[in-house]
């Protein structure tokens, strides 16, 4: 169990106002009822003054009696009757009813799936989140704090035990894993979104700029191409005729390839479609030519000490290099991070539909996860506070707002004490006028 806290300046201060108000109106009292023996003449208008220090003192410790009896039993072990035993400790008695209230309140107005959607729907999520990442104290911020952990990952999964643990973990996973149907999966997300019709006119602008800015490499390359064919000697024979093969082999390739690039919906670009749809289907099929085929090659790989030491080795360079870079003062992975980050917060701000499309996602997202889980927090929250000990919830609650409810007490004094002189004053009247 956690050590007591100690009371806080601001209680300790307001529970001595209260006491001393309380003394004062006491000693008041007792000063006035001497002087009304002693100057018994006057003893009409000093008896007005008794009746608002007595009802100073009433108000004092009633409010004191009322604070007191939130947190203990201010009779000790003085036998009183049950009903009033019964309505003192209050907060200790009734911690379970509290700990269910707290759960039930903070499920009714923060995660109800009513009150989230609401919530989430009157607010722009992805906007807030794009300003927030284009605040360049923000992105820095983020920055800083990959190249603090993520060196520390790297220490902490390089260490040998964890490593070798990992490793043979992953082997054993990519062993038992028919990495066809993933495969299948990853490349029917490709083409139902056409994400291939961008990479292939990509690659086929490269090849075309390369063939135009290196035409000695593509002369050589159709060279080694004609030999491999076994034609290069015919090629070599037909440059006697004035026909230059090897030529005509390049510029038929260029046009080939710009005619692609002019036309999306060329034939060799829907012939390389129809291969991937058909490879698609066959890897979604375990017993297919193609399926075994790459499963087998996999396992192959697994198998062999070699591949998996390479790997080991890659990794470890790779990982050496990644820390070292985020270590350095200057890191260029930082830097460029921090500008992804940045540019990342612009276009979300820049685009509207990937910003409703997000808002919707999370919003959904948000709402099923307060359905699922929001009884699973009140359950927490309740045992939590179940958990607590009496003694010391009673002290962290009194610390907090034990300061106001002990400047009641002086307000109770105070204002009994205006009480009773108003009803004194009264009385003296009512009795003059008598």
């Amino acid at each position: 169990m956690s050590a007591t806290p100690s009371p806080s300046s601001s209680l300790q201060s307001s529970r001595f106002y209260a006491n001393i108000a309380l003394v004062i109106a006491a000693l008041t009292w007792l000063f006035l009822l001497v002087m009304a023996k002693v100057f018994p003449e006057q003893s009409w208008w000093i008896y007005i003054f008794v009746l608002s220090a007595e009802a100073g003192m009433v108000g004092g410790l009633a409010d004191w009696y009322a604070v007191t009896v939130l947190f203990r039993n201010p009779f000790g072990q003085i036998p009183i009757p049950k009903f009033l035993k019964d309505h003192t400790e209050i907060i200790p008695r009734n911690k379970a009813r509290i700990a269910e209230s707290m759960g039930r309140f903070v499920q009714e107005n923060f995660l109800s799936p009513q009150i989230v959607e609401k919530s989430l729907l009157s607010t722009d999520l992805s906007m807030v989140m794009g300003k927030w990442l284009t605040n360049p104290q923000n992105n820095a911020q983020v920055t800083e704090m990959v190249q603090q952990v993520v060196p520390k990952v790297f220490e902490f999964v390089g260490q040998e035990q964890i490593a070798n643990f990992i490793q043979n973990n992953s082997v054993q996973w990519l062993r038992h894993t028919q990495i066809n149907q993933l495969s299948s999966q990853m490349l029917r997300a490709v083409l139902e979104n056409d994400f291939h019709q961008d990479v292939l006119q990509r690659g086929l602008d490269l090849v075309h700029q390369w063939m135009i800015n290196h035409p000695e490499k593509a002369q050589e390359l159709t060279r080694k191409l004609l030999k491999e064919l076994g034609v290069w000697k015919f090629a070599k024979g037909m440059s006697w005729l004035g026909i230059d093969v090897q030529q005509r082999t390049v510029d038929s390739l260029l046009e080939k390839v710009e005619s692609m690039l002019a036309d999306p919906d060329h034939a060799y670009c829907q012939q390389v479609e129809e291969i991937a749809q058909q490879l698609m289907l066959q890897l979604a099929d375990s017993e297919s030519a193609a399926s075994i085929q790459l499963n087998q090659t996999k396992n192959a790989l697994l198998d062999s000490d070699a591949v998996l030491n390479f790997i080991r080795g890659a990794i470890v360079i790779l990982c050496d290099v990644i820390k070292q870079d985020l270590q350095k003062p200057d890191s260029g992975i930082a830097e460029n991070l921090r500008s992804a980050i940045q540019q990342i917060g612009e276009n979300l701000m820049e685009n509207q539909a990937v910003r409703d499309l997000l808002n919707a996602r999370m919003t959904g997202l948000a709402i099923q996860l307060s359905d699922q889980y929001s009884e699973k927090v009140i359950l927490f929250i309740s045992e939590r506070i179940h958990e607590w000990d009496s003694t010391e919830m009673i002290n962290k609650i009194e610390n907090e707002v034990g300061g106001d409810l002990h400047m009641i007490r002086v307000n109770g004094v105070v204002v009994g004490a205006f009480i009773g002189l108003t009803l004194g004053i009264l009385r003296a009247l009512f009795d003059w006028l008598i």
